[in-house]
């Protein structure tokens, strides 16, 4: 099986090329922007979705079986900032990518564009859990963008027949994500602190909004198998189907690093809106790939801290 990764040079792109490569021996092919690096011995292109023609070359040149669709600009608290330019990757790139695939006669790869549990937005009263049936209220604008993409992967299966699968991953977690991520940035600030390089304060956003958090090595093994066992033209959630207090988890971080730490509410950490809670019905998922989250929420943690110095 051949797959192409688009967007590679991100956090989960590391762990997916790892785990097709070594786990399932896929020859795989990574694209990133100019500037970029991407550690490992893989076959690597520089790639600006922006362009139908340069992603239309390269599928001409590769041909992939599979099209891992990861590029996207991931931070909600930046599409605040930069909603054009969050809309500009996330929802045009899609859509080039999608046009660059129809240009080529004759190729129909399966594609997985990977969406966000933020796609659901604000839920009514007493909702927590979510199923791909679910209306979506997205509530920021990566949401937004995010939705526009699962919307364009649907109309684009069903007009085209193109084997098109949506994915909905919610929260993600992992050494080596960035420190604009909930958890990272607590666990950086953890290990900061026991290092003695800081002040024994984390600083703060909400912490009373609950989350769905699934190790990123299970998320991956999650896109492995919708490639193969995913049907064409449906969305999946991707996550653990449990949620955890933003506190909770902070708490757990603490006791993780052995410190002393107090926290601190920092206003330029909160969000101008705030989904009180979501999990993942992750029922779909089960029943037609058998896959279940494996790794426990405090192995991630303690892996996280360990590895932010």
């Amino acid at each position: 099986m051949k797959a192409l990764i688009i967007g590679a040079a991100g956090f989960v792109g590391g762990y997916l090329a790892s785990h097709l490569k070594n786990d399932l021996g896929w020859n795989i092919i990574l694209t990133k922007l100019p500037g970029e690096k991407i550690s490992g011995e893989y076959k690597v292109c520089d790639l600006d979705i922006m362009s139908v023609e340069a992603i239309a070359e390269l599928l001409e040149r590769v041909k992939p079986d599979v099209i891992f669709h990861l590029a996207a600009q991931s931070s909600v608290a930046l599409s605040w900032k930069k909603p054009r330019l969050t809309a500009a990757v996330n929802i045009e790139g899609c859509i080039n990518l999608l046009e660059a695939v129809r240009s080529i006669e004759g190729y129909s790869p399966r594609i997985l564009l990977i969406g966000s549990g933020e796609e659901y937005g604000a839920l009514p009263e007493g909702v927590s859990l979510v199923s791909e049936e679910t209306s979506i209220n997205p509530s920021n604008p990566y949401a937004v963008t995010k939705a526009a993409q699962n919307m364009f992967g649907s109309l684009y299966a069903k007009s085209y027949g193109m084997d098109i699968i949506m994915v909905r991953a919610f929260n993600h977690i992992g050494k080596g994500q960035l420190p604009q991520f909930v958890a990272a940035d607590f666990c950086r600030q953890a290990a900061e602190i026991k290092a003695g390089l800081r002040e024994s304060v984390i600083r703060t956003g909400n912490l009373s909004a609950k989350r769905d958090f699934t190790d990123v090595r299970d998320v991956v093994r999650a896109y492995g198998l919708l490639a193969l066992k995913g049907r064409a033209g449906e969305t999946y959630n991707v996550g653990s189907g449990k949620s955890i207090a933003i506190s909770s988890l902070l708490e757990e971080i603490i006791s993780i690093s052995g410190c002393d730490i107090r926290h601190e509410t920092d206003p330029a950490r909160m969000r101008p809106s705030d989904i009180p809670e979501i999990r993942a019905d992750i029922t779909k998922l089960r029943k037609d790939t058998g896959w279940t989250p494996e790794i426990p929420l405090s192995q991630t943690l303690r892996e996280m801290i360990e590895g932010s110095l």
